[in-house]
């Protein structure tokens, strides 16, 4: 069966300044699941505070140096879940990527594409609004679907793909931004489920689990 894929561009690498209220904010709504407590900090010696560590350092200390928003999101999304760093929490938002340790935020802006992460499902599913890359889980790990995407307006098909779900159940999608997309997912024995993904919308979701295969 044929395949019909669109390659994009991709976007400037240039971070964004860290803008603490912003994140804050971000760091509040929903996602998979919330962070954790920051860690304590250890008993003092007696001796001079160590300084804070710097929100520009926080990439390099979970060997994301160098690297986009969109290479970071591929990079996490396809960890294996027990290699996903339990203290960082990386946001999808529709315009930003939103990091966070805990101690350091950061903020990286997001390329032309809009990435949605879809955790299609058959018994189990979760609430969820914005994708955690090191948190969010769905039931059908490691499995192969068919996924298709095509514009609403136009008809068009822009992904006609076999994809396998990541090990944390997902099955991410690079799609153009500005439009609103059906997208059919299809499993082995041919259960089906189809939903509609708006990557036009300020607070567009890029979590989707309401997708049951039946």
């Amino acid at each position: 069966m044929p395949f019909l894929t669109r390659s994009f561009s991709r976007a400037r690498s240039r971070a964004l300044p860290t803008l603490a209220l912003l994140l804050v904010s971000m760091f509040t709504l929903a996602a998979c699941a919330a962070p954790g407590p920051a860690p304590a900090a250890p008993p003092s010696s007696g001796g001079a505070a160590a300084p804070p560590r710097a929100p520009g350092e926080l990439l390099a200390d979970y060997g994301l140096d160098g690297l986009d928003a969109r290479q970071i999101v591929d990079r996490l999304d396809a960890l294996p879940v027990a290699d996903r760093p339990a203290d960082l929490i990386a946001s999808v938002r529709p315009d930003v990527l939103a990091l966070s340790d805990g101690e350091r935020e950061l903020a990286l802006p997001m390329p032309e594409e809009f990435y949605v992460s879809i955790a299609p499902y058959r018994s189990q599913t979760h609430e969820c609004v914005f994708h955690s890359l090191t948190t969010c889980r769905g039931e059908l790990a490691n499995e192969a679907f068919r996924v298709v995407a095509s514009d609403m307006a136009t008809g068009e098909t822009v992904l006609d793909e076999v994809r396998t779900s990541f090990d944390n159940g997902f099955v991410g999608l690079w799609l153009p931004r500005g439009a609103q997309f059906e997208v059919r997912i299809t499993d082995a024995d041919g259960a089906t489920s189809a939903a509609t993904v708006d990557t036009a919308a300020l607070d567009a979701a890029s979590c989707v689990t309401t997708m049951r295969l039946g």
